[in-house]
């Protein structure tokens, strides 16, 4: 059975926590805390550690699903959980101030998940009048790292399905990088 570490990651208030919820097949474990920062999220608790939920991937493929918190004030756990991880799902929230600067905030901080894994992204919130177009994200992605393949998907944090989509797309980005990926060379035999 293959195993996978894949993380959420993505500003506050992005949906994080509830894709986790949506996907996990066992409860999920939550460290959240009162939102002190209304202004950011106008939301009642956030992510102070991790969130962590499991989901099976077809009959081989275990998921393990973490979400980080998206406050830099809490970035001690990105590096924590970034160096198990294989994969990213970067959610922004399309109603926020300048999500395309976060998103790439974020694609920034955890770049080296698209070299030795993969990297997708969820726009949340995209049916919101006003709200950035799925277009603008994935068209400022290509600019800004044209060496990047990084699908954009618009998607409900709350349906499984939707978040479902997200996370095969991703773990077979990362079976495929691994399956291309050269073998490693055989220990040279000692002449006797």
């Amino acid at each position: 059975m293959a195993e996978h570490v894949i993380l959420f990651a993505g500003p506050m208030g992005a949906g994080k926590t509830t894709a986790i919820e949506a996907l996990s097949e066992v409860p999920v474990v939550r460290t959240e805390a009162a939102n002190t920062d209304r202004e950011t999220a106008d939301k009642a608790t956030t992510t102070v550690a991790l969130d962590y939920g499991e989901i099976t991937v077809g009959d081989v493929d275990k998921v393990r699903l973490y979400g980080i918190p998206g406050q830099r004030r809490f970035d001690f756990m990105w590096q924590i959980l970034k160096d198990r991880a294989r994969g990213l799902v970067v959610l922004v929230n399309a109603d926020a101030p300048d999500p395309v600067a976060s998103m790439l905030e974020f694609i920034e901080e955890f770049r080296d998940l698209h070299d030795r894994g993969g990297v997708v992204v969820g726009v949340t919130r995209a049916d919101v009048v006003g709200g950035t177009s799925t277009d603008a994200f994935s068209d400022a992605l290509s600019a800004a790292h044209p060496e990047m393949l990084v699908p954009v998907f618009t998607v409900d944090p709350r349906e499984p399905e939707q978040m479902t989509t997200v996370l095969l797309t991703l773990v077979a980005n990362i079976e495929m990088r691994a399956a291309m990926a050269p073998a490693a060379p055989a220990p040279a035999q000692e002449v006797h």
